[in-house]
């Protein structure tokens, strides 16, 4: 039986901070009400961690994540990309946070050898519409495929491409949820860039969005859909996120890659297939920010689902625990991961999944 693994990550931002700390920064000043260099941020992450040595190598953000990824061996791999990668643009009005990494930091995505970005978030347009172009023309100048984001609707909804084994595609659909902060007038429609916005999560915005996939998707292509869903704190997943995630599955979607959470959320496993509600923050400039502790958002995971490569259906789900420390991921120690582990499997009761950790320092599903 031929099987596909899956690397899916949630936000991985390399802006703000974590860009003062690559080779080539950019301009440092921020509009935040509290924080007005970008810099502040490392020096936090240094007085919670320790000295951050300045310029850290492209794949440092990464850190032990490599080593782990290399290891499982993924055939693809797919993170939610949430910062513009662009030298260009003002800082969007409106919005207290903006994220942008300098082009030439580049190196640190293709570090990761990431296959997909899905873009359709809250910061790809914090440096305007020439921050979005930048960002698409730079990741496909990198063989990273974008989705989610595009110079006009047609664009935006297109699915990115990757190729799996057998001759098999990948096809990512990356859509974003006013739930998340995305402006409505962010949406990406006729000739105007943007993002492709739902606005609303619905069964029936589920079902236009089947429409549109089965317009694309041929019955050898699996398929994701990438949905930037929810508010940053919190384990509560909604009514209509459920039944809206329900829908895309009952629709032959193979794969339901949900995030905007800072912090893991529920994991569901519908009819064979695999819902992340949450998959939590994977790189981000957060750490020594305090108020937040009981998260505990300073855990990470790697999700690796196995697939079935003819049905889709998941036959096997390990989540590879990590934590940040001096802006770097690192191995979780076994303590930590234990604790991700009751959390996902408490988690996962009223949606009959189940979590044990292994020998092997990995979470496992629990059929």
């Amino acid at each position: 039986m031929a099987e596909v693994t899956l690397f899916l990550a949630g936000d991985v931002m390399t802006g703000r901070g974590v860009d003062q700390i690559l080779p080539r920064p950019g301009p440092p000043d921020l509009r935040e009400p509290a924080v007005d260099d970008a810099r502040r941020y490392v020096g936090l992450a240094e007085s919670a961690s320790g000295e951050v040595p300045r310029p850290v190598p492209p794949g440092w953000p990464w850190g032990d994540a490599l080593r782990v990824l290399d290891g499982l061996r993924p055939h693809a791999r797919i993170v939610n990309l949430e910062t513009a990668v662009t030298g260009r643009g003002r800082h969007a009005e409106g919005k207290a946070i903006h994220y942008r990494m300098h082009p030439d930091n580049l190196p640190a995505l293709t570090a990761a050898r990431l296959d997909v970005c899905a873009l359709a978030n809250n910061h790809l347009l914090d440096f305007g519409p020439e921050g979005l172009t930048d960002t698409v023309d730079a990741l496909r100048g990198a063989g990273i495929a974008p989705a989610g984001a595009g110079r006009g609707e047609a664009e935006a909804w297109r699915p990115a491409e990757a190729p799996l084994p057998g001759g098999r595609r990948l096809l990512v659909w990356s859509v974003g949820a006013p739930s998340s902060g995305i402006p409505p007038q962010w949406a990406a429609t006729g000739d105007r860039p943007g993002v492709a916005y739902l606005p609303e999560i619905s069964e029936a915005a589920a079902t236009a969005l089947a429409d549109r996939i089965a317009g694309t998707a041929g019955p050898a292509d699996l398929v994701v859909v990438s949905v930037h869903w929810g508010s940053n704190w919190g384990y509560q997943v909604t009514d209509e996120q459920v039944r809206f995630a329900h829908r895309l599955v009952e629709s032959g979607v193979h794969v339901v890659h949900g995030h905007s959470s800072h912090h893991p959320r529920p994991i569901e496993v519908h009819r064979g297939r695999l819902i992340l509600y949450g998959c939590g923050d994977l790189i981000d400039d957060y750490e020594g920010i305090g108020g937040q502790e009981s998260y505990r958002p300073w855990l990470r995971l790697l999700h690796l689902p196995t697939l079935d490569a003819d049905t889709g259906e998941l036959r096997a789900l390990r989540l590879a625990p990590v934590r940040m420390r001096r802006m770097r991921l690192e191995v979780a120690g076994p303590g930590e991961a234990a604790w991700l582990a009751r959390l996902l499997d408490g988690l996962g009761g009223p949606f009959h999944t189940g979590f044990a950790l292994g020998d092997d320092g990995l979470l496992t599903w629990r059929r």
